[in-house]
């Protein structure tokens, strides 16, 4: 294994890169690229942490016979032309759930998919990251050290072009050696059924987005609770306001601070030394001005987050309701040991949360057919149900026995 195993494995080894940001660039590539032949590999690069946006800054396409092209989705805006190039082939990600919501912002949208980070974890690899799978599987080490960087950054280095051309140039060989391990393993009929899953999950719409506030849980006064619901509304239009991440801005901790504090004057506010963050002092009339507004409200939010009439945490169960806590913990049991025997993850194998609602409201008949139509109902793949099912069932009987040979039971 060894850096110079394929040509452009290293960033000195690539011939120099340029992005596409015309529209006569952005033309040609099409047709070229239309004219390639195999998969269509696709990555994109964002300014996470950096933008309050996540679109994509920098779009990357490879296909064989055509080459690699980096494309300026700002500049370039529409890629329906693309889109009716390439849409019906198969596109080759890696982790495409990351990157499928900034593509489709710009009109690019796949039917078919092969995520090869997904592939992997399903093909049993302990580690799925692109650069321990490539080399891995492909023996190239492929240098990760630009990905946190800020891609709205303009020119580009080239440093960085080389980064994510490499991204993509690798996909196609990367693709074909994941699905060998899956053809080898019996699991790829698996993959494609998580890869077409991947593509109709619809995005979660998050209900009070401002209590994923870091630290909200340490406020147990109902009017500091609202002054931070304040704080991070008002945050959160100003960050939208100059498209750049929140955190930058006045980070977390300094909003909770501030709502633990309720200072009453906007000198009080600035004393707090945990208020900190570049948009801190600057913007002091703007966060002042939330607080008063959270001081006001004649209604103040729950302590409590509200729920989604899913199941309680697993913890309280043993005291709520103890034969789900048993249905609950026998299945868990079950489902790692055909984890440990077929090799792949049990969160891949059955999602967690997906057995938790199961258990804590089985069907009212727990035999293998009604365990398999309650995990279709609740969005469980045909391989997941004919691996877990018969377990479930078993397990959930089980549990049922114990509940009914305890002492209390028979009394």
């Amino acid at each position: 294994m060894t850096d110079t195993a394929a040509p452009g494995a290293r960033p000195e080894d690539h011939a120099p890169l340029i992005v596409i940001d015309t529209v006569e660039g952005y033309r040609a590539a099409v047709a070229e690229i239309a004219a390639g032949e195999g998969p269509i590999a696709i990555d994109a690069e964002r300014a996470s942490g950096f933008r309050y946006s996540q679109r994509a800054y920098l779009i990357q396409v490879f296909r064989r016979g055509a080459g690699v092209y980096l494309f300026d989705p700002p500049a370039i805006g529409d890629f329906s032309e693309l889109q009716a190039a390439i849409g019906e082939e198969e596109w080759v990600l890696h982790a495409a759930s990351q990157d499928l919501a900034c593509l489709r912002e710009v009109g690019l949208d796949p039917v078919r998919i092969f995520d090869t980070e997904l592939g992997a974890r399903l093909a049993g690899l302990p580690r799925v990251g692109l650069g321990t799978v490539v080399e891995q599987l492909l023996g190239i080490h492929l240098a990760k050290e630009h990905s946190a960087a800020d891609w709205s950054t303009r020119p580009l280095p080239q440093s960085w072009l080389v980064y994510a051309a490499l991204d993509v140039e690798l996909l196609p060989d990367l693709r074909d050696a994941v699905a060998d391990l899956l053809e080898a393993g019996g699991k790829l009929d698996y993959a494609e059924q998580e890869f077409q899953a991947t593509l109709a999950k619809e995005a979660p719409v998050r209900t009070d987005p401002w209590r994923r506030l870091s630290g909200i849980h340490s406020i147990r006064s109902p009017r500091s609770l609202a002054v931070a619901k304040a704080l991070w509304e008002a945050r959160d239009a100003y960050a939208q306001e100059v498209d750049t991440a929140p955190g930058r801005l006045v980070p977390d901790g300094s909003l909770v601070a501030a709502a633990k504090a309720l200072p009453p004057t906007k000198r009080d506010l600035a004393g707090i030394k945990e208020f900190v963050g570049r948009a801190s002092r600057s913007q002091l009339d703007r966060w002042f001005a939330a607080i008063e507004t959270g001081l006001a409200a004649t209604e103040t939010p729950s302590l409590r987050a509200p729920g989604d009439a899913g199941p309680p945490p697993p913890r309280i169960w043993s005291d709520r309701d103890p034969e789900a806590d048993r249905r609950l913990k026998k299945a868990r049991a079950g489902i790692t040991v055909i984890s440990e025997h077929v090799s792949i993850p049990v969160e891949n194998l059955l999602t967690p949360e997906l057995l938790r609602r199961l258990a804590w409201t089985p069907p009212e008949n727990a035999d293998r057919d009604a365990i398999a139509a309650a995990l279709a109902g609740l969005g469980a793949r045909a391989w997941q149900i004919d691996a877990t099912a018969q377990v479930i069932a078993d397990a959930f009987v089980e549990a049922r026995q114990v509940d009914a040979e305890s002492p209390d039971a028979a009394s």
